[in-house]
């Protein structure tokens, strides 16, 4: 768990695939989420890895495309930024099991 407002989440994106619309989306949807657990969510274009979508939180990679087999769900990736930064928080519907879209 890192403290409170401390967390940077990093976006490494490949601007050649056009994921910059993407990364964007995805960075919006975590600042609002935690707005008070990260202190910034960074977009890094990557020139040199084709194909490249990871986020990251320190040395944490989170999420890599190549990875996990393609692009989070909105809901598995802030569970997945939860369960780093604030464990204990609920989630709400996105916590449900039922739910499949978030």
């Amino acid at each position: 768990m890192t403290e409170k407002g401390s967390a940077k989440i990093l976006i490494r994106y490949c601007p050649r695939c056009k994921w910059l619309p993407r990364a964007c989306w995805m960075s919006q949807e975590l600042l609002s989420t935690f707005s008070k657990e990260l202190r910034e969510v960074a977009l890094a274009p990557e020139h040199e890895v084709a194909g490249l979508f990871q986020i990251e939180l320190g040395d944490t990679l989170i999420w890599c495309r190549k990875r996990d087999g393609g692009f989070p769900q909105i809901k598995e990736l802030k569970q997945r930024v939860r369960n780093l930064v604030c464990p204990d928080r609920d989630l709400g519907h996105l916590d449900d099991p039922k739910t499949d879209s978030g």
